[in-house]
Order: structure tokens, then C-alpha cells, then sequence
């Protein structure tokens, strides 16, 4: 009996190209705690729920960089202002959560 060519095993990765972390300016003037939220939000992002993708600042406070809620803040202000991400629902006081989007515009990897 022949197997299928289905994916057989694998872990999950967040992908980015080489010529974006390497060479791009746009890559190397974000700071420490925008590159880990950008990460963060790309690990959600599964190809179809671009715009719906949701990271709550408690699920960045824990991690080494992102010590506190106004940093976090300033990472999500940043990814925003330099076109990284766009808010598509803004959230807040714990009622609603922030949906975000992958501009894709300077990381083209899994577009």
C-alpha cells in the first residue's frame, strides 16, 4: 500500500525572508520589543485570518524585552506608524480584543 504525500510531521515555523532581516533598513530601525510582537503576531497568523489576528498584551508580558504594558504599547505604536501591521478593530479594557493585519509590505514571506 502506498503512502500518501501528505505532510507527515513538521513543526511549525514563523517564516521570514532573508533579504528582509539581512538587508532591509526597514527591518533594522524597528526596536527589540516591535520585532518580538511582529513575530508574535506573524506565529497567529495561519493564512487566512489576516485582519482577524489577535495578540493580547498579556501573552508579551512574560518574555524578555516586553517587561511592561507601555513598552508593549510603544512596539504595537511603532509596527503601526512604520506599516508593518494595521489595527483593524481597535480593543482595550478588557472587554475586546485588538485585531491587527500583516501589511506584508517589506516581508513578503508567506503572503
Amino acid at each position: 500500500m502506498k503512502k500518501s504525500k501528505s505532510r507527515q510531521g513538521g513543526s511549525p515555523h514563523v517564516g521570514m525572508s532573508r533579504a528582509c532581516i539581512n538587508g532591509d533598513d526597514n527591518w533594522k530601525e524597528l526596536s527589540g520589543p516591535s520585532k518580538i510582537a511582529y513575530w508574535y503576531l506573524k506565529g497567529r497568523y495561519n493564512g487566512t485570518n489576516n485582519g482577524e489576528i489577535s495578540l493580547p498584551y498579556s501573552a508579551l508580558l512574560g518574555i524578555r524585552g516586553c517587561g511592561s504594558r507601555a513598552t508593549i504599547s510603544k512596539a504595537f505604536k511603532e509596527l503601526e506608524a512604520k506599516e508593518w501591521i494595521i489595527r483593524k478593530r481597535a480593543g482595550g479594557l478588557h472587554r475586546f480584543d485588538s485585531f491587527y493585519a500583516l501589511t506584508f509590505r517589506f516581508d513578503k514571506y508567506g503572503k
